[in-house]
């Protein structure tokens, strides 16, 4: 179809012929399309013979933008809190496991510690495989799979009565679990998120706070009461009714990718991504070993008993809860994930040394509030400063999880390898202390140069956040 229009002459000519030929080319003129006008944006061209309708593009690139809020979005981050309670909050109530199953069964802090150790482990490794299969869009068949095996797992603990049951029930059958829960659950609120992602994660990562306060208070006050198996078991009910509630509110936003590795290793040529890979790895080392440990210190060093010391799971899980909101909104305002990210990692180093001196029942309570806002935060924050060094929304999934099954071995290897420089140190925890320290500040140190590499001067881009209100870094 020839849509050039030229104006018809507009000059008289004298005599019926002249007339006729100026009315015949009026009629030819008056059926040619009207001029389009110009526009900005691009506009489909159709043929003759097409009955289909066609929109520009920019309405489709809008319809694609994740709306950062709404009903179904807000939806999405209450589904997900709850799924962290369930996750997150379970583990980091390990420390009365770990209390419960050295003095029960006289086994020492390392061995305990492997338990634990492989839930992270293979939580972390499998993120991976579960990010693709988010991506791939089987994101409900994914968490029903694993919310069936960590509900088995739980029940399967509280019958166990030697090690290497509940090392196979807790750690392995229940770390397989979460890992099919967590990473794509954090992945779909990503994607409904941009300019609020931080806050929406970390809103979501509070769930792993409050479920710190609340297992452990179900544990404190069921066990007196009807045994600690029966105990395992009413947090398995808890669990599963929390999930019958996530899978009637999760649904997913954005178009499956279903072609395509269950690796993208293109994504470490990226500097920013490669470095904060390894930034990743140091701070898995050094970040939980004092939400495992607490409890056996102020038992070993300060004195109190088991029952006692639980409610420094609840200062640290309680200060979490704030450390998990406050640094997402000065993230998002001013200075961005990535660099927010980095300051916290900092300061939860330099807390970790100050617990060296720490050996009153007091001043543990006033360190477990502090360590538990700023180690916390620095949990929360994690994914949203990925998020932010992520571009394509339909890699969120396996970028996430790339980085958390490399991070999976220094999961493996913490606790443990934290434990092993107590015995080693005559039951100290000297050593272990300086280590976790150690690990945060090497972090921070490498998560800057990622910031560096990715957006250029790094203290630069502090004004510009804090007038865009951007939360990636």
């Amino acid at each position: 179809m020839d849509i050039s229009i030229q104006s018809p002459e507009t000059t008289a000519a004298p005599g019926c012929d002249a007339l006729m030929k100026q009315k015949s080319r009026d009629a030819r003129d008056s059926i040619k399309p009207s001029p389009q006008p110009e526009s900005k944006y691009p506009v489909a061209v159709v043929s003759d013979d097409s009955h289909m309708d066609h929109t520009p593009a920019a309405s489709s690139a809008s319809a694609d933008e994740p709306p950062d809020g709404g009903v179904k979005a807000w939806l999405q981050v209450f589904a997900a809190h709850v799924v962290l309670i369930c996750i997150w909050g379970y583990l980091n109530s390990f420390g009365i496991f770990q209390a419960y199953y050295e003095s029960e069964y006289n086994l020492p802090p390392s061995t305990v510690s492997w338990i634990v150790s492989v839930q992270i482990f293979i939580l972390n490794l499998l993120s991976s495989v579960s990010g693709r299969l988010f991506d791939a869009g089987y994101y409900r068949s994914t968490v029903i799979t694993g919310m069936f095996l960590e509900v088995l797992a739980i029940f399967t603990t509280s019958v166990s009565t030697r090690y290497w049951q509940i090392f196979l029930s807790q750690g392995l059958c229940g770390g397989t679990g979460i890992s099919l829960v967590w990473c794509p659950t954090v992945s779909l609120v990503s994607t409904y998120f941009v300019k609020r992602r931080a806050l929406a994660i970390s809103l979501v990562l509070c769930g792993s706070s409050l479920g710190g306060v609340i297992f452990p208070a179900v544990f404190q006050q069921l066990i007196p009461r009807i045994g600690f198996r029966w105990t395992v078991r009413v947090i398995g009910f808890i669990i599963m009714a929390l999930y019958a509630l996530v899978l009637s509110l999760t649904r997913t936003r954005t178009a499956p990718r279903a072609s395509g590795p269950f690796l993208d290793l293109k994504s470490f040529k990226e500097p920013s991504y490669s470095l904060f890979t390894v930034g990743t790895f140091a701070m898995i080392w050094g970040v939980y070993n004092a939400f495992f440990y607490v409890n056996s210190f102020a038992r070993d060093i300060a004195g109190i008993d088991t029952s006692q010391s639980s409610i420094l799971l609840y200062l640290m899980n309680g200060g979490a809860i704030a450390g998990r909101l406050m640094p997402s909104i000065v993230a998002d305002c001013f200075f961005g994930s990535l660099n927010t990210y980095v300051f916290l990692t900092a300061i939860a180093g330099t807390i970790m040394f100050c617990w060296s001196v720490v050996d009153s029942w007091s001043g543990l309570m006033i360190w477990a509030a502090f360590y538990g806002f700023f180690g916390s935060g620095v949990q929360g924050l994690f994914t949203a400063a990925l998020a932010g060094l992520t571009t394509d929304l339909q890699k969120m999934g396996i970028r996430i999880g790339m980085v958390l099954s490399i991070g999976s071995f220094a999961a493996l290897t913490g606790s443990p390898l934290a434990g092993s420089l107590i015995e080693r140190n005559g039951g100290d925890y000297f050593n272990m202390q300086v280590f976790g320290g150690s690990c945060l500040l090497v972090a921070a140190g490498v998560n800057t140069m990622a910031a560096l590499a990715g957006k250029g001067f790094f203290f630069a881009r502090l004004q510009k956040h804090g007038k865009s209100g951007e939360g990636g870094a």
